[in-house]
């Protein structure tokens, strides 16, 4: 097994890709306050490089840690003489991992052959932008590509422009992708995307959106992280900005917005999957949304996907006040959910981010909500730890389908709601 991994490293170094041979996911149940004070004070082990999937939040809420082999010994250890019980939920990321690329390179042999896009496939940002040109092609009248920006190393910051004419009408932003490691959501995005150029004119509701709004979806919406996940590191969840005081790279694009930016939800550490960076809005993929919301004046909902956890949420994450409409969110939350179980019998939970998940601050959703977008909700896609943010793509198009209805419940609410 030692050979086997050294020999496993020396070929990722050579190619610059991380492997996670033997690294495995633990689910971790904490039982008291006490034992989830232990898994943070774990988690910022520098020496171990843990990465917790899902964050301890209350007792009895299970924590996904990703463990590297070198220090599962250690972790276990740990856990064991705390009495903190956990299980295995993947016993070798890499195995995930090498089935993911293997199946991606079949779906693009087909791709060639027949030139169809699947949508059924994980896709590099080459040629997640090539549809996007294809889609445009398709629907002249229906979609453009409008650039917002550019990312820290120079990408281009695209954005699908649903509209059928007039100037300024009010709008709905759509993005998948900020953490750049949740696949799921850009294949999503992808899927969603096709879906709304396919149904206007077919489908009343989306005809009637569209009849009086636009709808402006980005879909990937950090590209130098999800380039990063494609040639080197697949766990990678950041930008790739760099830190002058750190070795670390990177700001967590969702806790960059200026709405409690910096609290307690939050890590001032750079080398943090939460690290919220030198300021608000440093990240250029950030300040590029801010700008362009801003710019635009007249958005009524905005709509952030990410996995996993199957959740919808909406404000506030950084404050435990209720939000000043709490109710319509709550009651519009609880439809969505209801119509996307109805699909494959998916369950979701809802409600504000503080009070179903955790504390977190500098999010997208509350950064657009104390701006005035009064419809803003965060979408946890599938699954709820099996396979974490190494969701089979045989799940794409599943996902995909059930997360509609719930999609168009909060879309129509909208254009029924003017304010």
């Amino acid at each position: 097994m030692k050979i086997l991994l050294v020999f496993a490293a020396l070929v990722a170094a050579a190619c610059s890709e991380q492997l996670f041979v033997g690294d495995q996911v633990l689910r971790i149940t904490a039982s008291d306050e006490g034992q989830i004070t232990l898994l943070r004070v774990l988690g910022e082990q520098a020496e171990l490089q843990v990465d917790f999937w899902r964050h301890p939040t209350s007792p009895g809420q299970p924590a996904d840690l990703r463990v590297p082999f070198l220090s599962l010994q250690a972790v276990k250890i740990f856990l064991e003489s705390n009495s903190i019980s956990y299980s295995i939920m993947i016993e070798d990321v890499q195995e995930l991992l090498d089935e993911e690329k293997k199946t991606m390179t079949k779906s693009r042999r087909v791709e060639r052959s027949t030139s169809t896009f699947d949508f059924a496939s994980y896709h590099t940002i080459d040629e997640i932008y090539y549809w996007m040109d294809m889609l445009v092609d398709d629907h002249p009248s229906l979609v453009s590509k409008i650039q917002i920006g550019q990312s820290y190393e120079n990408r281009p910051l695209y954005v699908l422009k649903f509209s059928t004419g007039g100037s300024n009408r009010s709008a709905i932003w759509l993005d998948t992708g900020i953490h750049s490691r949740e696949w799921i959501t850009q294949a999503t995005g992808i899927w969603t995307a096709n879906k709304i150029a396919k149904e206007y004119g077919q489908d009343p509701s989306v005809t009637a959106i569209l009849d009086s709004m636009d709808i402006f979806f980005e879909i990937v919406t950090n590209p130098d992280g999800f380039a990063f996940t494609h040639s080197s590191n697949r766990m990678w969840r950041k930008t790739r900005s760099i830190n002058p005081s750190s070795h670390c790279v990177g700001v967590d694009p969702n806790r960059n917005w200026d709405a409690g930016f910096g609290g307690s939800g939050s890590s001032s550490n750079p080398c943090s999957e939460t690290y919220h960076g030198p300021y608000a809005h440093s990240e250029r993929e950030v300040k590029a949304i801010v700008d362009f919301i801003r710019g635009h004046g007249n958005m009524k909902s905005v709509i952030s996907i990410h996995s996993y956890s199957q959740m919808l949420l909406f404000p506030y994450g950084y404050k435990r006040a209720p939000a000043p409409n709490y109710q319509e969110l709550n009651e519009l939350a609880k439809k969505a959910v209801s119509d996307l179980a109805a699909v494959y019998g998916t369950k979701y939970t809802y409600g504000s981010v503080v009070d179903t998940i955790y504390m977190a601050d500098g999010t997208t959703i509350d950064w657009a909500y104390d701006n005035g977008v009064k419809y803003s909700f965060t979408f946890e896609l599938r699954d709820t730890g099996r396979y974490g943010f190494l969701l089979p793509s045989t799940q794409i198009i599943p996902t995909a389908t059930e997360t509609w209805p719930a999609l168009l419940d909060i879309m129509v609410h909208v254009l029924e709601h003017p304010y």
